[in-house]
């Protein structure tokens, strides 16, 4: 997967101070080793802003018993499956070789820079004590923002929009856990346009951030 990037550090100041105000420069903590960070086109959602649009209630209505949990990392009990879901995904999504199981074991049994797992299930399997897990994202949060970084789910699920319920799910979460702002990533080309039907949603372009979504699809090519 080839990433947008502008900069690039490692940080040694874990502080949720020191990485809110790194994220608000346009950075983003990655996976590649403890630290280190990259500045890119980075995409947030203000959540002072963000109220559901009709788009985003159809969507949630599709899976209304949708929820997640939410652990701390590292895992203390890792599950092969999740790493399993993952590779599977990454792979079927963007090709061989992007993110691998070994990869994702390392980010969630091992002191990296993520900080919490979502899981999702759905509420009926819940009730059933069945397998059920949907999806996954790997997160990192503090008290003021969320970067919903790497999710994954299970692309044999018959269920409608789940990658997107998934991701609105913590965006409310996150507005009623008080946060400030959801980060999504980067946006480098039109696959990222997706990411794009959330009121209040900001993007980086390289000094400050800017609320113009018709200039940046025009750029999303």
């Amino acid at each position: 997967m080839n990433y947008l990037k502008w900069a690039e550090q490692t940080i040694t100041d874990f502080s949720d101070s020191n990485i809110s105000s790194l994220y608000n420069e346009g950075y983003l903590l990655t996976r590649e080793h403890r630290g280190s960070m990259y500045q890119t086109r980075s995409l947030r959602v203000d959540l002072s802003k963000f109220e559901l649009t009709s788009e985003n209630r159809r969507v949630l209505k599709k899976i209304e018993d949708l929820r997640f949990k939410i652990e701390d990392l590292p895992l203390k009990n890792y599950d092969w499956k999740i790493g399993k879901m993952a590779k599977d995904f990454y792979e079927t999504k963007f090709g061989k070789g992007i993110f691998s199981a070994n990869k994702v074991k390392e980010l969630l049994t091992i002191e990296h820079n993520f900080n919490k797992l979502l899981t999702y299930t759905i509420a009926e399997c819940r009730m059933q004590n069945a397998e059920c897990t949907n999806g996954y994202c790997i997160c990192y949060e503090n008290k003021d923002v969320l970067h919903y970084s790497y999710p994954f789910y299970n692309l044999k699920s018959e269920i409608c929009n789940l990658g997107m319920s998934m991701m609105l799910n913590a965006i409310i979460w996150a507005k009623e856990n008080n946060k400030k702002y959801v980060y999504l990533g980067s946006a480098k080309d039109e696959k990222a346009k997706y990411k794009l039907q959330f009121e209040g949603l900001e993007w980086f372009d390289g000094g400050e951030w800017r609320d113009d979504l018709d200039k940046l699809k025009s750029i999303l090519k």
